[in-house]
């Protein structure tokens, strides 16, 4: 599994969903930021599937910026950062075509009552669904002042929230990357093309 950093970049402002439709619809529209993170690195050309039956986080963020992979193409994607999450029931898919057919990688962990746990996560994704709240949310405040680590562009959009718990988490990504992920009863398979959801 790699952990794979995003790339800032002001080319171009592309709107996209990080939250749940009912929240997209009134935040995404005035605008969005373009994602300022730590650290620089090329994605892959494959996409990769996260679910969990349930992720609870304290200190969240979105704004919007661009994965990078190592041809210089920019890939639009949502940065989302948690300062401390819990996903139970974590799930982790990859599909790839090969000359013997489909071949597929899929990760389980945080099964059992004991999830999962990561400390600042950062996940670069192009869809999320799920059933979510969000306590103390702050929408519309600037990049540059959000309430986790990682933050975004002064003057872009954003949004912000004390802490979060969605339900039925169904995840496309680019990019996931934490400075501590515990994955408690790890499980790694190779498999024909299954995938999370």
């Amino acid at each position: 599994m790699k952990f794979r950093k995003l790339t800032s970049t002001h080319g171009g402002r592309i709107v996209l969903a990080a939250v749940p439709v009912a929240v997209v619809a009134t935040v995404m529209m005035a605008g969005v930021a373009n994602g300022a993170v730590p650290v620089s690195f090329s994605v892959s050309g494959s996409q990769f599937q996260i679910s969990a039956t349930e992720l609870t986080g304290i200190g969240f963020s979105q704004y919007a910026g661009t994965a990078t992979d190592t041809n210089g193409k920019g890939h639009p994607a949502a940065i989302a950062n948690i300062n401390s999450a819990n996903l139970s029931d974590l799930c982790q898919s990859v599909v790839t075509d090969t000359p013997l057919g489909k071949v597929g990688l899929i990760i389980t962990a945080g099964g059992g009552g004991t999830p999962a746990t990561a400390t600042n996560l950062q996940i670069g994704m192009t869809d999320l669904k799920g059933d979510s709240t969000f306590n103390d949310i702050r929408i519309g405040v600037d990049a540059s002042t959000v309430r986790t680590s990682s933050k975004g562009t002064a003057g872009d959009f954003a949004q912000d929230a004390s802490s979060l718990k969605i339900l039925h988490l169904q995840q496309t990504a680019w990019s996931t990357q934490a400075s501590v992920f515990t994955l408690n009863g790890m499980h790694l398979q190779l498999t024909d093309g299954k995938t999370c959801f």
